[in-house]
C-alpha cells in the first residue's frame, strides 16, 4: 500500500511565495526595461565594424601619414562600418521585432547623431587648416561621447565602450602623431570586437 503524501508544512509556502514574487519582479523589470531601452544594438553588426576598421588601418599605413589620401582612406572606412553597423541593426531590430523610429531608438539615435556632426564639421575645419595630427584623438572622443550619450537609452555594455572610446582619445591627444592609426586600430578596430563580441553573446547578435 502506498504510504500517503505528506501535506505541505506551513514553512514551505512562505519559500514557493517568495521565489514566485522574485520571478515576478524580475518579468517585471526586464519588460520595463526592454520598453524604455533600445535592445537593437547589433553585437556581430559592432564587430563587423571592428574588421573593416581594421582594413582601414591596413590601407592608411600603405599611403603618406596626415596626408589627403590618408584622410580619404579613413573617410572611407568610416563610411563603410557605419554602412555595416546601420544594416546589422535594421536586420537585428526586425528579429526582435523592435523599430529603430520607436521612442528607445529616436532617443539612441538623437544621442548618437550631434557628435557624429560635429565630428564632421571639425573634419572639415581641421581640413582646411591642413591640421591632420589631432584628427584620430578627436575622432575616438566624439565617437565615445555619442556612444555614451546614447548608451543611456541601451544595454548597460554600451555607454561602457563609449567610456573606452573617449580615454583612447584622450590618450591619443596626448601621444606622439605617429601612434594615431594604432590608437584607430585598438578603438575602432580591437575595441568593437571584443565588446560586439560580448553584445552578441549578451544581447544576441
Amino acid at each position: 500500500m502506498a504510504s500517503p503524501r505528506k501535506a505541505p508544512t506551513p514553512q514551505d509556502e512562505p519559500v514557493n511565495l517568495h521565489v514566485l514574487a522574485m520571478d515576478t519582479l524580475r518579468f517585471i523589470r526586464e519588460t520595463m526595461e526592454r520598453s524604455t531601452s533600445f535592445t537593437a544594438v547589433p553585437g556581430w553588426g559592432t564587430v563587423g565594424m571592428g574588421v573593416v576598421a581594421f582594413v582601414g588601418t591596413a590601407a592608411a599605413r600603405m599611403v603618406t601619414p596626415e596626408s589627403d589620401y590618408w584622410l580619404l582612406t579613413w573617410m572611407a572606412t568610416a563610411c563603410s562600418a557605419l554602412a555595416c553597423g546601420l544594416g546589422a541593426m535594421l536586420t537585428k531590430a526586425r528579429q526582435v521585432n523592435e523599430s529603430v523610429l520607436d521612442s528607445p531608438g529616436r532617443r539612441f539615435g538623437l544621442g548618437l547623431i550631434p557628435t557624429l556632426i560635429a565630428g564632421v564639421v571639425l573634419t572639415l575645419v581641421f581640413f582646411i587648416q591642413g591640421n591632420y595630427s589631432f584628427m584620430p584623438g578627436m575622432w575616438l572622443l566624439l565617437y565615445g561621447a555619442g556612444v555614451v550619450t546614447a548608451g543611456a537609452y541601451s544595454v548597460r555594455i554600451v555607454p561602457v565602450m563609449g567610456a573606452c572610446f573617449m580615454a583612447l582619445g584622450i590618450a591619443a591627444f596626448f601621444s606622439p602623431v605617429v601612434w594615431g592609426d594604432w590608437y584607430m586600430a585598438a578603438g575602432f578596430g580591437g575595441l568593437q570586437i571584443v565588446l560586439g563580441a560580448i553584445i552578441a553573446r549578451k544581447h544576441g547578435g
